[in-house]
């Protein structure tokens, strides 16, 4: 694995283009042969903050590294990567299929009417489809059409796209369904406050470690806040925050070679013994014996 000495975990919009964007509430659709092959099959880590990726492997595979879980990637299978993923990839010579990158505008814009659709995305996932009961085809068909529409000066290019992600999205909800026999709950205000406490903590879990913050940022109780976790994500607020706090320590611990005590600054620790002890508590390995197994806790 290569790291990058002494820097944060890439942000790019399309693996590496730094400075590329396309409209805010828009999206990009290629094909995965175009990205990868010219890169060696090897795509490094690295993060998307503000667009998430769908992608479908029509063929090949290889391994995707999540955050700090590795895993092979089937064909054919749908991915999942939500905004703010650390995800690399190792694939197979000649891999292909699609890679749709959506704004996070853009998400919002196709989700607003069924907040299931934007559940379903949420959590990153790798999906294969064979044995799944799904329309093989017809999922291919649709990513085939999304490219193509894409591609195109149609008239009625923008309306065709949203529709086509849409029934991505769709797609995803099914399967996910289909691959956990439970039911995914419906919208309330349990899990609306569950997904706005989760958007607070991305913005503010370096410097705000007190769940009492959250509660008043979000004009609720504690106990409020508390219950609605336990109740829809099954963990406490505290348990949440905690969990955020940790994945961006094992995110630097992996993906880069900064000293375990500039990555307890990094991850909102002053003091590197406190971190030290704050993370062999929750993982049951010190932040350096997790970095030399290489986060396969």
């Amino acid at each position: 694995m290569t790291r990058t000495p002494q820097t944060g975990i890439p942000h790019y919009y399309l693996y590496g283009d730094r400075d590329q964007d396309v409209e805010l509430d828009f999206l990009h659709v290629e094909p995965i042969l175009d990205r990868s092959g010219p890169n060696g099959w090897r795509i490094q880590a690295h993060a998307h903050p503000d667009h998430m990726q769908i992608m479908l492997i029509q063929s090949g595979g290889g391994t995707i590294r999540l955050e700090d879980r590795s895993q092979s990637i089937p064909a054919p299978a749908v991915l999942v990567l939500p905004a703010g993923c650390v995800h690399q990839f190792e694939f197979d010579p000649g891999t292909d299929g699609y890679v749709v990158t959506a704004a996070l505008g853009w998400l919002n814009a196709a989700t607003a009417t069924d907040a299931r659709l934007a559940l379903a995305v949420a959590r990153p996932a790798v999906m294969g489809l064979t044995g799944s009961g799904v329309d093989i085809p017809a999922i291919i068909d649709t990513f085939h059409w999304l490219h193509r529409e894409f591609i195109w000066s149609a008239p009625g290019r923008r309306s065709a796209i949203m529709a086509l992600f849409m029934r991505l999205l769709v797609i995803v909800l099914r399967l996910g369904i289909a691959q956990e026999p439970t039911e995914l709950a419906p919208a309330d205000r349990d899990q609306d406050l569950l997904i706005r406490y989760r958007a607070l903590v991305e913005a503010h879990f370096r410097d705000q470690r007190s769940p009492s913050f959250y509660a008043a940022e979000l004009a609720v109780t504690t106990a409020r806040l508390n219950a609605a976790c336990k109740l829809r994500a099954g963990r406490t607020a505290t348990e949440i925050l905690h969990e955020r706090v940790l994945l961006e320590a094992k995110r630097y611990l992996i993906y880069t070679d900064n000293s375990v005590a500039q990555i307890a600054h990094m991850a909102g620790f002053d003091d590197p013994a406190y971190f030290n002890r704050f993370f062999t508590q929750r993982v049951g390995l010190s932040p350096g014996a997790f970095r030399r197994q290489g986060g396969t806790d």
